[in-house]
């Protein structure tokens, strides 16, 4: 049988294949997201580092864990909701997938909050320094 981190390392390969696929994923999420500006930062062709800064609705404070765990979506319900998908994320694999092949730093403020958070996750689960609060 396998071990979590095989599994998880597995399932990253089928979304994240190159450091370009991680920033597919994370546009698409800030345009989800609703942001209409976007900024990209990327260091040694995304090896060392991949930033992406957006002006979207942000994701609320007690979401973020569950924004990182594998197939966690708030698109879906049933099946039938794949019919009425109307944006361009919906498996709830992007940012499992990076986290499990990545260290990742989220920094956040969901537009209904007055402060922001920051975690942390590595090898496919929060670091243990994660949940701060800005």
């Amino acid at each position: 049988m396998l071990n979590n981190e095989t599994i998880n390392k597995i399932a990253a390969g089928e979304v994240i294949i190159r450091p370009v696929s991680v920033v597919k994923e994370l546009v698409e999420n800030a345009i989800d997201a609703g942001a209409d500006q976007i900024t990209v930062i990327v260091e040694a062709g995304g090896k060392n580092r991949i930033t992406v800064r957006d002006n979207g609705c942000g994701i609320a404070y007690n979401e973020i864990p569950l924004a990182f765990k594998r197939h966690a979506t708030s698109k879906l319900s049933t099946i039938e909701d794949l019919e009425e998908i109307g944006s361009l994320g919906f498996r709830g694999e992007a940012l499992s997938s990076v986290a499990a092949v990545a260290k990742v730093q989220i920094t956040t403020r969901f537009e209904n909050e007055e402060i922001g958070s920051q975690a942390l996750f590595e090898g496919g689960g929060p670091h243990s320094s994660a949940g701060l609060r800005l």
